[in-house]
């Protein structure tokens, strides 16, 4: 029996840590439910927002409408062959939790990206990535549920449409589907990726001679708990904004003036990925705080809470910071966190 609550605090449910009062809201643990829910309300009208681990997104405002949160939960080894094994992971499950109980069962692909916040659901949808490897990567299928009718439909990784975090859920199907699970095909003859970051020096560091699934992970965690704020204790998304492509020819000439300009070819050398973080610390603004938001002074790209400020608070700071890497480099950042 699916149970709806009214007039909801959202402070607990989005990392952030920002109030904003839900009209309706309700917390569904199997796709009965969902399919249920969904069908109240299509007749209620109402806006609908999914809401996973809240990681990734910013309330500016109360939300008129039901907040629908996916707490589908399990884990389960459903086939393997020679190469790989394929685990399904049900959407409501922590990320980070999940990639604990890989590396634990030495299932490898995924270790690059211990610690990122969120729940699987989000992590097809936002194509996530760390330290050189991204969902598509490991990608087998997913599972998503329609709006609309509440049909279950199965997305293999060419439909998924995948690009730097992006899918085609946030695009062309963008508010059509909930994500249900998720297939990983994950290796059984590990392939390492060190060499991205600071991944190598930190497994120095920790005196590991050969790399393994669960040293790589560890490092990971060392090197993101040093550089990130817990959201338990300094409210945050994460990444706040993407790393911005830019056409080769105007990274080069922005060589000319900036010599230190950090940059990484993308696209057979077309275009160059340019980090958003040293973007931001150029125009002034690591550390920088007004009330209770701020740019976290150890990494830049990361914007926080530091108790009391509102999403409109941060919201206008991000902003700020985009309109000065404008002025002072031509460069568009693009924010990664869905502003509600």
């Amino acid at each position: 029996m699916i149970q709806i609550l009214e007039n909801i605090s959202l402070k607990p449910f989005n990392s952030f840590g920002i109030h904003a009062l839900a009209k309706s809201f309700c917390s569904v643990s199997s796709i009965i439910e969902m399919q249920e829910l969904l069908e109240w309300n299509k007749i209620q009208n109402n806006p609908l927002l999914i809401l996973g681990g809240g990681s990734n997104l910013l309330f500016t405002k109360d939300y008129n409408g039901l907040v629908l949160q996916n707490a589908l939960k399990g884990i389960e080894l459903i086939r393997e062959d020679h190469e790989n094994y394929y685990v399904k992971a049900m959407a409501g499950e922590n990320w980070h939790q999940f990639v604990c109980y890989c590396v634990q069962m030495q299932y490898q692909g995924i270790e690059n990206m211990s610690l990122i916040p969120g729940n699987v659901g989000a992590s097809p949808m936002q194509n996530i990535g760390a330290y050189g490897v991204e969902i598509k990567d490991v990608f087998e299928s997913l599972e998503a549920i329609q709006i609309s009718d509440g049909a279950v439909v199965t997305f293999n990784n060419t439909a998924c449409e995948f690009g730097y975090r992006e899918s085609i859920f946030k695009r062309l199907l963008r508010n059509q589907f909930i994500i249900l699970s998720v297939v990983f095909k994950l290796r059984k003859t590990p392939v390492y990726n060190t060499s991205y970051g600071n991944i190598e020096q930190e497994l120095i560091n920790m005196k590991e001679q050969q790399p393994s699934i669960r040293s790589i992970a560890e490092a990971v965690i060392r090197i993101r708990q040093r550089k990130l704020p817990d959201p338990s204790k300094i409210g945050n998304a994460g990444s706040f904004f993407k790393n911005p492509i830019i056409p080769t020819g105007l990274y080069e000439e922005l060589k000319k003036e900036n010599k230190n300009i950090p940059g990484y070819a993308v696209n057979n050398g077309d275009y160059t990925k340019v980090p958003a973080a040293w973007l931001i610390e150029q125009t002034g603004w690591k550390g920088f705080r007004i009330g209770d938001a701020g740019c976290y002074p150890l990494q830049p790209l990361v914007l926080v809470n530091y108790g009391n400020a509102t999403g409109a608070e941060i919201f206008n700071l991000s902003t700020q910071i985009i309109e000065k890497v404008q002025a002072h480099f031509g460069i568009q950042l693009e924010r990664e966190v869905n502003i509600y």
